[in-house]
This record gives C-alpha cells, structure tokens and sequence, in this order.
C-alpha cells in the first residue's frame, strides 16, 4: 500500500469493513465516482494514486493508445479511499476495468456476480503459470482477473548497519531472536513495527505460523478448517509473544510508512514488509542499501519453503458498457511489453508475465524473483487468503489486542474461534 499523494487518507482496516459489509454500510468517498456514457474510450478505475506507480501506469496507458485506436480515460481516487469504497463502487457505475488482488479478495466478487469473466481471453494468454491462473480463477472455476504484478514479503534491513554492528543474517528463528537482543542492547528498536491500519501486523502472523506448522496448515486455518484453540496456533502467538520485547512500543498508534521511516533512519534494525513498503521510504541514494533475508526457519520439515507473495492486477467490470474494449484493454495488460514499461519506472515490484525482461530490474528486484522462484508454496496474505469479513471483524481486533496484552493468548484464540465459527457459518 502507498501513501496517497491527494491528502485524503483513510485505513486498510476500512477498506476491509467496506468489503465485508453490505453496500450502504460504508460512506463512499465522493472521489470515487465513475463517468458512463459512449464513446471511443475504455475508463480505468485506479488506485494507483502515489506518485511512482502513477507515472508508471500512465506509460503503460499512453503505449495502449498509440497502438490502438482507443482513448484510455484513468479514475485515480486515493489507495485506500479506492478499497475501502469498491462493494458500492460496483454496484454503481463502475469504470469498465479497475485495478485490485488476487485470491479472495477477487473471488468474494465474483461470487456476487459484480466481475465480468475472462476466460476466453486465458485461452490465448502466453507467460502465466498454473498457479497464476488458480490466483485468477473465481470459485466457479472462471477467470476472471490479469494479473500484473507480485511483491514478496521478507525481512528488511540495512545493509550499512549490519556490516557496521557486525550482525549476521539469521537462518533460524533462534538466530532471528538473539540478534534482535543484541540490536536491542546496541540501542536499537529491533524490529520496526506499525499497526495502526491493522493490517501490517498480519504479515508477521502468516510468516510464524507457515515456519511453526506448514503452508496447508496456515491456509486450512485461514479457510476456516482449522480451530484457533489448537496448541498448533496458541504456540504461533507464544513465538510472537517472545518477539514483542524487541518490538517498536506503541505499534498499534503507529502507520507502516513511519515505521519504515525509523529503518530508513537507521533507528530500527529490521522489518517484515512486503518488498513496496519501506522501498517508498528510502531516498533514492539509499536504496541500494536496502536488502532483505527470508522469514527465518522455525521448523526444519517447513523451513523457509513458504513465500508471502500478494499478487495485483485488473478486472473488468460486469456492469461496463464497453465489455470489447475493456477485454482489449486487458489483453494489452497481459503482454510482456505492458509490464516492462511499468517496471522501468516502478522498482519496487515484479512481473507475474515470466516472458517480461528482468533487464531493467535492481538488484533487489532481481533478489525477490529468486525468492519467489525457489518457494515451494506461495501465499496470498491473511486479509487475500481468508474471508474479508473474517480478517475485518475479527483479526485485525485480535492483532492488535495481541500486541496491547501479548501474555492474554488462551482467552484470545478462543474469542478468536467463537466469531470464526459464526462468521463461517454464515455461508
């Protein structure tokens, strides 16, 4: 997620209520507003709305229409006012193609019938691998989104203070854990860290519990097949709990960018982000000093197989007018050249197309396709992997109660499983 450029900021915890409650549950910011009506044009729904992606995306745009006789019209609306508008959005006049993620988030949608399916634009796209298209695909088993671009997440320091300090990249949780002390001992905050949109925080959780107990697990507990009771889950939160002393204090009343802020200024020693965040916070000057390691290794039967790797891309809109255009628009998006134009001006994500040239990609871009590739399992995220309503009600609460009582972890998971078996009984 990016800062917005307009001034007109608002949570991640918002956008997830907004999906999860019905349409006049959330007040539609009045950004988001889409124009019908004919014309030789295809219209963008975008929530690229920070300053880099932005620039990136009008490029790509700006190439579609030299090569098609197509005026490509772009609704940028802030990121987070963009997500957290999007159940009345749809339902409303909605631009014919809008940007937004894989997995649930896509699916939850299509279920409701909102999304125009693709499936025959699959049948001729080139570059996308098996379990692209499993992202892509609703439950009916259509498709129904081009996906664009992923971003893994990871552990992110500086290199000049590691080489400074003498630290060493850990391999194992222990290692991860003594190093922590030591950068707290040294006077640093370990591990950068904010919650305040009550999303970030959720990283963590999926990396301690795929190490702990394994991706099938991790993604059986988030589909609901799974109680949060079980020891399996209680020592998830126990490995956290011995984690929180070298936590930034105060997360909960802290946001991600200034959290990557105190990395950038060398007062924190490490982060778990995904590969955009504290990339938006360093200065051009200092991002080659910027790096990254794996999620270390609880248990050696899981290692560090498993990847959290959210992947963003387009989808087209059931209620569009201009259904033609917006598929020939889509099938640009999934080209290789589409993606390359964007990355040249956007380092902080990688291709999902795996015909586009890594040419132009930075040493940490070219790190993170080696991350991605050599996973044995990539997950989506706790808020893409599990049901919008579940991540919004009751973990992004939970999280942050966590983080506020961490030694409370009986009580927690067995709140925690009570909503979870109301909200999946709900089907």
């Amino acid at each position: 997620m990016a800062p917005s450029s307009s001034g007109h900021r608002i949570s991640r915890r918002a956008l997830l209520r907004g999906t999860a409650a019905g349409a006049g549950a959330v007040a539609l910011p009045t950004l988001l507003t889409a124009c019908g009506g004919p014309g030789n044009e295809v219209k963008i729904g975008s929530n690229a709305s920070d300053a880099v992606p932005r620039k990136a995306f009008a490029e790509v745009f700006d190439a579609y229409e030299k090569k098609s006789d197509k005026k490509v019209k772009v609704n940028t609306v802030n990121h987070e006012a963009f997500q957290e508008g999007i159940n009345r959005y749809l339902k409303g006049t909605p631009d014919d193609v809008f940007m937004w993620f894989a997995g649930y988030r896509m699916q939850f949608f299509a279920e409701q019938g909102q999304l125009a399916e693709i499936s025959d634009l699959w049948k001729g796209f080139d570059g996308f691998s098996d379990a692209l298209k499993a992202q892509s695909t609703g439950k009916d088993g259509k498709q129904y989104l081009v996906p664009y671009y992923y971003y893994p997440w990871a552990v992110f320091y500086r290199k000049s203070v590691f080489a400074q300090r003498g630290y060493e990249v850990p391999k194992t949780f222990d290692e991860f854990r003594a190093l922590a002390k030591r950068m707290d001992k040294d006077g640093l905050d370990a591990i950068a860290f904010g919650d305040k949109d009550g999303w970030p925080a959720m990283g963590t959780f999926d990396y301690l519990n795929m190490r702990a107990n394994g991706y099938d697990f991790h993604i059986s507990l988030m589909g609901g097949k799974e109680s949060w009771t079980d020891p399996k889950v209680r020592n998830v939160f126990d490995l956290w709990r011995g984690l929180m002393p070298y936590h930034q204090k105060g997360a909960n009343g802290r946001t991600w960018q200034e959290a990557a802020q105190s990395l950038a200024q060398k007062k924190s020693g490490m982060a778990v982000f995904g590969l955009p965040h504290p990339g938006q916070q360093f200065s051009a000057a200092d991002r080659d000093d910027l790096d990254f390691f794996p999620f270390p290794e609880i248990d050696s039967a899981y290692g560090q197989d498993a990847v959290e790797a959210p992947i963003d891309g387009f989808l087209l809109a059931k209620k569009s007018k201009r259904q033609k255009e917006g598929k020939e628009l889509m099938k640009y998006l999934a080209t290789p050249a589409a993606e390359e134009i964007y990355l040249k001006r956007d380092p902080n994500n990688i291709a999902v197309n795996d015909k586009a040239s890594t040419s132009s990609y930075n040493a940490l871009q070219k790190k993170a396709v080696d991350l991605v590739s050599n996973a044995k399992q990539i997950s989506q995220f706790m808020d893409r992997d599990t049901r919008p309503d579940f991540a919004s009600q009751v973990m992004i609460r939970a999280i942050q109660q966590f983080i506020n009582k961490p030694n409370d972890i009986d009580s927690l998971t067995k709140d925690i499983e009570s909503q979870k078996k109301t909200i999946f009984a709900s089907d």
